[in-house]
């Protein structure tokens, strides 16, 4: 405690050091503050994390997905189907998953840029002071989860539309033979 009843709380990993006025730390006006500003640091990391682990999974559907398809497709045989129509949903089968993880990367990244921009906004609003470096730092780390949004996204958008005229060129063919 320091002598007008404050709070020096240390933030070292996920502990707190209180009460003694050596350490570098911050100064809180009370213990709701103090609380406040833990569960504050733990959400931004939750957000974090939760985002990346969310897009590394699409990115992770999105690569077995392609390489699926793609082995599928050297081993396609046409003769091995009864009809186009049979050979077109043997084909298709997880272009759906490509889709859905292209169509909806860059949301989820965009969500979490929400977050990261909210978490900025709120931590400017508790220090009581508009401070130019640590606005900057809170948005550009916001813009990591659009940015890795677009990088699950991208790929899996060019994989899709090369596996989808691949199965157009296919069924095309299979139907002319016909």
């Amino acid at each position: 405690m320091t002598g007008t009843g404050e709070i020096l709380v240390n933030f070292r990993g996920s502990s707190l050091i209180r009460g003694n006025e050596d350490l570098p730390g911050i100064v809180f006006k009370d213990l709701k503050q103090v609380i406040q500003g833990v569960v504050m640091n733990s959400f931004k990391e939750m957000v974090d994390l939760g985002i990346f682990i969310i897009l590394g999974f699409m990115g992770f559907l999105a690569l077995w997905c392609t390489i699926e398809r793609y082995i599928f497709m050297r081993k396609f045989r046409a003769g091995d189907h009864e009809s186009p129509d049979a050979a077109q949903i043997a084909l298709t089968r997880n272009m759906t998953t490509l889709f859905i993880v292209y169509s909806n990367a860059p949301y989820v990244g965009l969500l979490g840029t929400v977050l990261g921009i909210m978490i900025t906004f709120y931590d400017m609003g508790q220090s009581g002071g508009l401070n130019a470096r640590d606005i900057m730092v809170g948005m550009s780390l916001a813009l990591k989860a659009t940015a890795l949004g677009l990088v699950v996204a991208i790929p899996a958008l060019i994989a899709y539309n090369g596996l989808t005229r691949k199965i157009s060129v296919i069924v095309g063919s299979m139907t002319e033979k016909k």
